[in-house]
């Protein structure tokens, strides 16, 4: 008997179901480290250690700054950024990959007819990249990226905005991601949340936010079921 794929009931209702991009649909760690550290060494800063750099992956990377070096470090958070951009222009894209089931779980919901979207810190031209580079562009309808709202995460600005473009009320959305500033801006957008562990938050501190449910990773959105 063939198999049949089963969506999450905790995504099934939705007709929106929006994507944090790193650590939720995708691995670009490596070159967000050498990124940050490429930064860092610009403003004549010691590289910092991969495991720091990973736990503010999700962070708009000014803000990172401010963790990795000290907060007497913002008032050059700009040119951080700005050495910052110029290096991920080089080097993100071929050190992105897509987590297990990442695609089978944008194809089958796509399928299904539910509208796709990703909101994320990252530039949206990234994210577009790594769709496309890998043939997935065509399932997700929106890309609202850092540079396409006022406010990062943990500010709703994006989420809002991706609801805005596909024209569906943010209660009939739901947002999948794996940080707190996500599990926050889903809060403050109204919209359901799913959390997954395959970024650095524990499923301790996803409990103090109302979180549908915590998956261990985006695969488990939709299963094949004989």
């Amino acid at each position: 008997m063939p198999k049949r794929t089963y969506i999450h009931p905790a995504v099934a209702p939705a007709r929106a179901v929006l994507f944090d991009f790193d650590y939720t649909l995708a691995d670009s760690s490596e070159g967000i480290v050498v990124c940050m550290n490429h930064a860092l060494g610009r403003l004549g800063l010691p590289p910092a250690p991969a495991d720091a750099i990973h736990r503010t992956i999700g962070l708009d990377p000014r803000k990172a700054l401010g963790i990795l070096a000290g907060e007497e470090w913002r008032s050059r958070e700009d040119e951080f950024l700005e050495h910052f951009v110029r290096k991920a222009d080089a080097v993100m894209i071929a050190s992105t990959s897509f987590l297990p089931g990442a695609a089978r779980v944008l194809r089958t919901l796509h399928d299904a007819g539910h509208r796709v979207g990703v909101v994320t810190t990252k530039y949206r031209r990234r994210v577009v990249d790594a769709l496309e580079r890998d043939g997935l562009r065509t399932l997700v309808e929106v890309v609202v990226g850092a540079d396409d709202v006022p406010r990062p995460k943990p500010a709703p600005d994006g989420l809002l905005r991706a609801a805005e473009l596909l024209g569906i009320p943010t209660g009939d959305c739901v947002f999948v991601g794996d940080s707190e500033v996500d599990a926050m801006a889903a809060r403050t957008a109204g919209m359901a949340f799913v959390a997954v562990l395959s970024g650095t938050t524990t499923a301790e501190v996803f409990g103090r936010y109302p979180v549908t449910v915590v998956l261990g990773g985006v695969g488990e959105v939709v299963s094949g079921r004989g």
